[in-house]
């Protein structure tokens, strides 16, 4: 588990990000980079890092399902993804 601080962390960063989404579109439109360069350096969508919806795992994490590869794979044995079974051959 990733400590709670790491996880509020990120949330704010996103939040951060979606508040100056439409700020930072139109200062790039117009080519005004010192403006951009003021804005905070979390409102950047790039130091956004996908994390684990159970775990806050940053490592392993797969898109298609939102979780890392540790809970998918608990998960999937489990029966808790619908259309994932393990495989064998």
């Amino acid at each position: 588990m990733a400590k709670e601080s790491m996880k509020a962390r990120e949330l704010k960063r996103a939040r951060l990000v979606a508040k100056y989404v439409d700020k930072r579109v139109r200062l790039k439109k117009e080519g005004n980079y010192d403006s951009l360069q003021a804005l905070p350096k979390n409102a950047s969508p790039v130091r956004l890092h996908n994390r684990c919806r159970i775990t806050g795992r940053s490592k392993g994490y797969i898109r298609q399902f939102g979780i890392s590869r540790i809970q998918l794979r608990e998960m999937a044995s489990m029966g808790l993804v619908p259309g994932v079974r393990k495989a064998s051959w």
